[in-house]
């Protein structure tokens, strides 16, 4: 039988599917891992790149961080953590054996999207909105509530598109410090020479990225107010703040 027969014999064995080893409990624990590891990238450099944005300094820095977080090898970066001196083999709760030190290095590697389209949303707002909404005598802070934050959540939403399914595909390195998730199958199958069991595994790692791939892309589109506010002639162009509506003739664009 070819790789690709034993790949699909795998796939469409049911007891594959079930028990606490199974590609359906291994599937919800590497994505527990990947939300998990997301909503702490998210809570951590989110706040950093909006306000740094809001204020507009500060660029450098937040560009040079993320450079520095795309050179550092996932791997090598979990195999620190595991070694480090804290419980960073111990178990975690359902994130299992080192969910600790696989959690720190997938929230790192999210990191870098997330804080640089966040940061170059804020500052890709235009100054003649952002005058617009100083003259309706707006504060600073209803200025990046109202303004700011619904021009360039689109933005902020694709750096969340990237660290996501980055993350996903990324966080099948968990089983190389025998942690959980869909690298078990990857990684046992090709140290047996079972290759069909390691692509199949492979193989629903692939489909599951393309399916949270379409899924963010439908709510980065939800999110795109400008899409849904430009007018079908393209004549002015407008600033919709909670209601009001700055207008500018399309002349007066140049």
């Amino acid at each position: 039988m070819t790789v690709f027969g034993d790949m699909w014999a795998y796939l469409t064995e049911a007891s594959n599917w079930s028990g606490g080893d199974g590609i359906a409990a291994l599937l919800g624990q590497q994505l527990l891992l990947t939300v998990t590891a997301l909503l702490m990238a998210m809570a951590v450099g989110l706040p950093v790149a909006l306000w740094l944005g809001h204020l507009g300094r500060g660029g450098f820095l937040a560009i040079n961080i993320s450079n520095v977080g795309r050179a550092i090898p996932t791997f090598a970066l979990l195999a620190l953590l595991v070694v480090a001196p804290w419980p960073g083999t111990g178990e975690l709760g359902p994130y299992g054996r080192a969910g600790l030190a696989t959690l720190i290095a997938l929230t790192l590697f999210a990191l870098p999207p997330i804080i640089t389209n966040s940061y170059v949303a804020m500052r890709e707002v235009a100054p003649e909105v952002r005058e617009a909404a100083r003259g309706m005598g707006m504060t600073g802070a209803q200025q990046f509530w109202r303004v700011e934050l619904p021009l360039g959540l689109p933005l902020v939403v694709s750096g969340l598109r990237l660290a996501l399914v980055q993350v996903w595909a990324t966080a099948t390195i968990a089983a190389l410090v025998a942690g959980p998730g869909l690298g078990q199958i990857i990684t046992d199958g090709f140290f047996r020479s079972n290759y069909g069991k390691g692509i199949a595994g492979a193989l629903v790692v692939a489909a599951v990225a393309l399916v949270l791939e379409l899924v963010a892309a439908m709510v980065q589109r939800a999110v795109d107010t400008t899409r849904r506010g430009t007018p079908a002639g393209g004549h002015t162009d407008a600033l919709s703040v909670t209601g009001a509506t700055v207008e500018r003739p399309a002349e007066s664009l140049g």
